[in-house]
């Protein structure tokens, strides 16, 4: 009985950790949207404020002229556009190239601290009230900057979240798609999130904060833009999650170098929720709490546990029962498992074929997690340096 019961409670876990949180957030949200208009006042005559657009970027000397021709046709008042490089510990041509470009600010460094360390010091030296955060190897939307201050209008938001998108075409490898389909569904969420109550953390990707809450976070995080956006959630300010605000990059060059994109964010989701334990007591923070542990913390921690436990389990009650729910269970764990192999074949082919993709790329992802917790265990350097994933040119 014990075993059966565990063997449930398993299955409800998995399920609402990554469909049933999907379906309850729908429905929370349609029911709140038919009793409470949205709140879609944007006030459009307000005066556009200075903001910084701030680049970190290390050794990214191919992409710098890409990055700058994207700058110059964003769709905000270049007087009021303040572009700032920092590039600390980067060895090639990147500071180079940015000295031909009169309208930047470079920031640099000989010592590589990492990322989160480069932020800070960065954000000692900004001096807008608004600041943007984007990577140098994605390229935004023309209105991305104007869309993201649009939403700051509002004194509740602390930080706006944008879209990330992943370029795909017809030569796209298996990475791209497997990637591409994973952020159209976190898309989704963070969408249904941020109409409920808030957006639960911000891809570094794109994503904006009020200066005055920016809090200088620990130079070994792993996870900059998730640990700095659900810090001012925290504090009670709104992260607002902004759809026509976008950064568009390719996918990984393959998976070996996907996984290098997996295992750090698993590992860096791990540590998140260590860093924002005090976010778990849900009577301090009951609705934020309950978003971030169904939206987060159940995907880095016991779910990839329980789904991998699902299926031993399985075979045990079957053998107790063979003529059973049990039994109809244990076949489609099989056709499962057996899709996602046939799945990591095809990857090997570079053959796209969705019904396998995507059950390959769901069990890569949770593989990946246990992954992350070794790279936490082994983990010996005091920063947040890591090895860059190859993209995908």
């Amino acid at each position: 009985m014990k075993m059966k019961t565990f063997f449930w409670i398993s299955l409800f876990i998995v399920f609402y950790t990554y469909m049933g949180y999907g379906i309850v957030l729908y429905i929370i949200v349609k029911i709140k949207e038919m009793l409470f208009s949205p709140d879609n006042a944007e006030i459009y005559e307000k005066e556009l404020p200075e903001v910084t657009l701030l680049i970190a970027a290390y050794n990214e000397e191919r992409i710098v002229d890409d990055k700058m021709a994207n700058c110059a046709e964003l769709n905000y008042p270049a007087e009021k556009l303040k572009i700032v490089w920092i590039t600390d510990g980067s060895t090639d041509k990147t500071n180079e190239k940015l000295a031909s470009y009169s309208n930047v600010l470079v920031y640099f460094e000989s010592k590589r601290g990492g990322k989160t360390a480069a932020l800070n010091r960065a954000m000692k030296l900004v001096n807008t009230d608004i600041v943007i955060f984007t990577d140098a190897n994605t390229m935004l939307n023309q209105d991305a900057i104007k869309e993201i201050v649009l939403a700051f209008f509002n004194p509740e938001v602390g930080c706006v979240a944008g879209e990330k998108r992943i370029a795909l075409d017809n030569t796209g490898n298996i990475s791209s798609h497997g990637e591409g389909a994973y952020w159209r569904y976190e898309s989704a969420l963070k969408d249904l999130d941020s109409r409920l109550n808030t957006a639960v953390g911000a891809a570094g990707e794109l994503f904006a904060v009020r200066k005055n809450l920016y809090e200088y976070v620990e130079e070994d995080t792993l996870l900059d833009d998730f640990v700095i956006s659900m810090r001012i959630a925290q504090k009670g300010f709104k992260i607002r999650y902004c759809k026509n605000a976008f950064a568009v990059e390719s996918g990984s060059l393959n998976m070996a170098e996907e996984k290098k994109r997996k295992v750090r964010i698993a590992a860096g989701g791990i540590q998140s929720v260590i860093k924002l334990s005090s976010l778990l007591n849900i009577f301090k923070y009951p609705l934020l709490s309950f978003q971030y542990i169904s939206h987060r913390v159940l995907r880095w921690t016991i779910t990839p546990v329980l789904l991998f436990l699902l299926l031993p389990l399985n075979i045990i009650l079957v053998i107790r029962e063979v003529y059973s729910i049990y039994t109809i269970l244990l076949v489609l764990q099989i056709i499962f498992y057996l899709a996602s192999y046939t799945g990591s074949i095809l990857e090997k082919k570079n053959i796209k074929i969705n019904v396998f993709l995507i059950p390959y790329y769901f069990m890569f992802m949770n593989l990946n997690v246990f992954a992350g917790l070794l790279y936490l265990i082994k983990k010996k350097r005091g920063d947040g340096t890591w090895e860059k994933a190859k993209r995908a040119d």
